[in-house]
């Protein structure tokens, strides 16, 4: 029996919408990972792109547990000696950008290097109920559903 290893024209790609509204942040990244690599297929290839592209919306109602809103804190440097600086995920969520604490959380636990970063195209996170991808007709995934920890 041989083993078998998908190719481009093999790979079926599906688009899901998940509503980020109460959600574990952890717990909703290590899903949305997993449904971004493909490793939910059968037919998964770990050299290729065979995941589904994701629509996350209400990312800026997403939940963090215990003290990790204040505690849990992103470190960035300028270049400049002594330039260190850093923003908490609380921060970030009340402020403009609140969809990046979601894209850093699932950029994380992709692989790093080329497929990680064209893995990464196939997100794409909105933080209000809105999203211009009406026309994909993306399939709903309850993520609270499917377990009662994903939920706070």
């Amino acid at each position: 029996m041989k083993t078998f290893s998908a190719k481009p024209s093999d790979i079926d790609k599906k688009w899901l919408l998940i509503d980020a509204d109460g959600l574990v942040l952890g717990r909703l990244a290590s899903i949305v990972a997993m449904r971004l690599r493909g490793k939910h297929k059968p037919s998964y290839t770990p050299h290729m792109d065979c995941g589904d592209n994701i629509v996350v919306v209400n990312a800026e109602k997403v939940q963090l547990t215990g003290n990790k809103r204040r505690d849990d804190i992103f470190y960035w440097h300028t270049g400049y000696p002594g330039g260190i600086k850093g923003r908490s995920k609380g921060a970030i969520l009340e402020g403009k950008h609140p969809e990046r604490v979601i894209e850093k959380a699932v950029e994380r636990m992709v692989p790093r290097g080329p497929l990680g970063r064209r893995v990464m195209k196939n997100l794409r996170v909105f933080a209000g109920p809105d999203h211009p991808h009406e026309a994909q007709q993306p399939e709903r995934l309850d993520i609270a559903a499917l377990n009662r920890k994903n939920r706070v």
